[in-house]
């Protein structure tokens, strides 16, 4: 069994770590898959998905390690957008644009404290598409 939906995150002007933990799980119990995977995608070059503790400050310093390792004024050879952008070229290769998690008993199988977050550091974008998947 094989089931997709997209759905329109609004990320903002403001970079983030969006919480579809919800999203995830209503999609999971309502595709009628028991065991399996539920896939994440999301169509960007500038976007991507991270697992995270739930705690209140993990996204902040997640996105606050980001500005550290892809620092906005950093030595970027491709230039694109406005400036600052060219640093969310790069960002797939640590925060990849896709995820997959396990369906266990019809339900998402992320841990007590895990959330499923859309990672968006560019500002020019404010709507994502993210694409869920569950095979069973």
């Amino acid at each position: 069994m094989v089931t997709s939906t997209d759905f329109k995150v609004e990320t903002g002007a403001d970079e983030v770590a969006h919480d579809i933990t919800e999203q995830c799980r209503e999609f999971v119990r309502a595709s009628g898959v028991t065991d399996g995977i539920l896939h994440a995608w999301t169509p960007h070059a500038t976007a991507g998905f991270a697992v995270l503790e739930e705690g209140e400050r993990t996204p902040a310093d997640l996105l606050s390690i980001l500005k550290e390792i892809l620092p906005v004024d950093g030595p970027w050879t491709q230039r694109s957008g406005k400036h600052g952008h060219n640093r969310d070229h790069v960002l797939p290769a640590l925060i990849p644009p896709f995820a997959s998690i396990p369906i266990v008993d019809g339900e998402l199988g992320v841990g007590r404290f895990q959330t499923v977050r859309l990672v968006d550091t560019n500002k020019d974008n404010p709507v994502r598409t993210v694409r869920l998947t569950a095979v069973g």
